[in-house]
């Protein structure tokens, strides 16, 4: 299978290098030497690709899922920041008639600690006494506090109670993607925990997306990617 990547930084160096692994090949990359746009060359440059996978910036990444889906190509979204503008996407998809995946966090052990914590707070929400909190860490470089990893936990463990869970964050040093849920009581306190090493989770599940994604038509969440690969 054919993909291109559209944003060739950290995160599409790293997709690449684990091509092989998934018996994927990059067929074209674009950032800020070689633009994504609508012309020819990059034209003839994805005539054989059926999915872009696309990690650039807050600013960028609207044109790029406009211009991506005009050519009729379905989309793998890493770029966080767009959501607000969710609806005109899922517009834009069903227009073109594509496909598009999209996550706050593609790692493949984020997504199952969602899946886990998803059955946890259906459980631990039926004691009243249980008292829910997320703690979440990363490095000085990161920008956003709370991270959207840890938006997207609150969301969920939200929907099974009425009062608003407090989220605290640090930022400090070279401290790895860190995210606990507590659900804390009088008498003991149950922690769960992701710690993630390095961008390589990351990654991995962009390239599970598309592969998933490629024979779909439709707006989806990673969530529902996985929730297919679990059954």
């Amino acid at each position: 299978m054919n993909i291109a990547l559209v944003g060739y930084g950290k995160m599409g160096k790293m997709i690449e290098r684990l091509t092989p692994d998934h018996d994927v090949r990059v067929a074209a990359r674009f950032d800020i030497d070689c633009p994504f746009s609508n012309n020819s060359k990059v034209r003839e440059q994805l005539r054989d690709v059926p999915v872009l996978v696309e990690f650039s910036t807050p600013d960028t990444v609207m044109k790029n899922i406009e211009l991506g889906l005009s050519m009729g190509k379905h989309m793998v979204i890493g770029t966080t920041g767009w959501h607000s503008h969710l609806n005109r996407v899922e517009n834009w998809v069903k227009d073109t008639n594509t496909g598009l995946i999209y996550a706050a966090n593609f790692s493949l052990g984020v997504n199952l600690f969602y899946e886990i914590l998803e059955r946890a707070g259906n459980m631990i929400s039926r004691f009243d006494h249980y008292d829910p909190f997320i703690e979440e860490a990363h490095h000085q470089f990161k920008k956003d506090a709370p991270s959207g990893t840890a938006l997207v936990i609150k969301n969920m463990i939200q929907m099974n109670y009425r009062k608003n869970i407090p989220v605290s964050s640090v930022r400090a040093g070279y401290i790895p993607g860190t995210h606990v849920v507590g659900f804390d009581s009088r008498v003991d306190t149950i922690r769960l925990e992701h710690v993630a090493r390095n961008r390589e989770g990351f990654a991995e599940g962009a390239l599970i997306a598309s592969k998933w994604i490629e024979k779909r038509k439709g707006c989806f969440d990673f969530r529902d990617a996985m929730k297919d690969l679990l059954q």
